[in-house]
């Protein structure tokens, strides 16, 4: 899969970046019709802890997921956006075998 990482308000490294890669590719084993996916890792400028965001948006036939997530690090906030968006992919993979 595709996908196009940005960081706003802060340069990622590559650990991060490849982390973020690892992860959108597992979701393939759920769902393999993604065609590719946008990623936004943004640092909110306020004095909370929890300041790391993870916005992906992931283009699949038909529909797109979006997703938003804050957490303490991009890591957690990256691990939180996966689960709920392995959840979307499998509800949406469960209507399509209904359908058919």
């Amino acid at each position: 899969m595709k996908v196009n990482t940005q960081s706003v308000n802060f340069n990622a490294d590559v650990k991060l970046i490849d982390f973020v890669q690892k992860k959108l590719d597992k979701l393939e084993l759920f769902y393999d019709k993604v065609v590719s996916a946008d990623v936004f890792l943004k640092l909110d400028n306020t004095s909370e802890k929890e300041n790391k965001i993870f916005e992906a948006r992931l283009y699949i036939p038909g529909d797109d997921l979006i997703i938003k997530k804050q957490s303490k690090s991009f890591e957690e906030a990256t691990d939180l956006a996966i689960q709920s968006l392995e959840r979307q992919l499998k509800k949406r993979k469960q209507k399509l075998r209904v359908h058919i």
